[in-house]
């Protein structure tokens, strides 16, 4: 695992337009490397708008879209096309307007699958995806977009709860949520960790005391977004307020 790298934004905004160009040169880099691509999405108001940005640029159309493969960190465990489902976000930000095929969504609550039983079955398509190379029952993502949160969330691993001491399981049912819904469905720490990049995306005052304990060495119980690692990278893209309290941020945001 890598050591963890900052780059900071003058505003949200910044954040998510520079984010949205580094995706297409990740995504393209993957394709060109070897032919397809993998992403993670997340939710929350900054993993939407970097999808927003990504559909607005002319630079999303450098990618075979045909050939990347999109799954989801987390998912609220909620009806399809419920407006408050990452899914029903996303496509309405950018997957409904891009030829994108391979979209794998994790079950709706009226699938008529129990919170457990849509996490064993997207865990079941994700060891359907991986290679004997990955050594591990998910694919090896290209990139993996999280959000934090003000307590140090990642995904919908909560701080002390249940999922945040998984470590068999790829994919578990939450319950009890601190944040609503209550009911979820996300990915564990180690098949996050499987990711080649991670990429950690918070923007916000409130969410500076979380990013500086993170990076300072909290444990990934007390703090699940300080688990969250990449093979090759683990990028924390901040804006100036997120920043603020971080160890080394001497030098000024990027404008």
């Amino acid at each position: 695992m890598t050591a963890p790298q900052i780059v900071a934004y003058g505003s949200p905004e910044l954040l998510a337009a520079a984010t949205a160009a580094r995706l297409v040169t990740r995504i393209v880099d993957a394709q060109a490397a070897r032919g397809e691509a993998s992403v993670v999405l997340t939710g929350g108001r900054t993993g939407i708008a970097v999808l927003e940005q990504l559909n607005a640029t002319p630079a999303r159309d450098a990618i075979d879209w045909s050939r990347v493969d999109v799954y989801w960190g987390d998912e609220r465990f909620l009806p399809a096309g419920h407006p408050d489902r990452n899914e029903t976000q996303a496509r309405a930000a950018l997957l409904d307007h891009v030829p994108v095929r391979r979209v794998h969504a994790m079950a709706p609550a009226d699938a008529g699958l129990t919170p457990e039983a849509a996490a064993e079955a997207y865990a079941d398509l994700l060891a359907g995806a991986a290679r004997p190379e990955d050594h591990y029952p998910v694919p090896t993502f290209d990139v993996c977009l999280l959000g934090v949160g003000e307590e140090g969330h990642t995904a919908s691993i909560f701080p002390e709860s249940p999922a945040a001491y998984e470590t068999d399981r790829s994919v578990v049912a939450v319950h009890n949520c601190p944040k609503p819904p209550p009911t979820r469905i996300t990915l564990a720490l180690p098949a996050i960790r499987r990711a080649v990049e991670v990429w950690l995306m918070t923007t916000g005052e409130s969410k500076a005391a979380a990013v500086a304990m993170a990076l300072g060495g909290a444990g990934e119980v007390a703090l699940p977004a300080a688990g969250a690692r990449g093979q090759r990278r683990t990028l924390w893209l901040l804006d100036k307020a997120a920043a603020v309290k971080a160890p080394g941020m001497s030098s000024p945001p990027l404008t």
